[in-house]
């Protein structure tokens, strides 16, 4: 049975189905009894919905530097 740290981390591979056969039995068998994990299985592919009715607008090239300087600087922080 899978916990439900290790349900989170295969929640992409899920949705994507990129899950092997025993891995989708036993990622399914765990929904059944946990109605967290369902939850958040719901959450997920609420937000993939709501992303994927989001219009293409590219980042204006201020933010992204400022992203990019943020994340460079977080990465070596860590």
């Amino acid at each position: 049975m899978l916990t439900c740290r290790e349900m989170t981390e295969l929640m992409t591979d899920y949705l994507e189905g990129r899950l092997t056969f025993g891995d989708r039995l036993r990622f399914q068998l765990h929904l059944g009894t946990c109605r967290h994990c369902r939850a958040y299985l719901k959450q997920m592919r609420h937000g993939i919905q709501t992303l994927g009715r989001l219009p293409d607008q590219p980042i204006p090239k201020e933010l992204e530097a400022e992203l990019l300087r943020r994340f460079r600087s977080w990465k070596k922080s860590s």
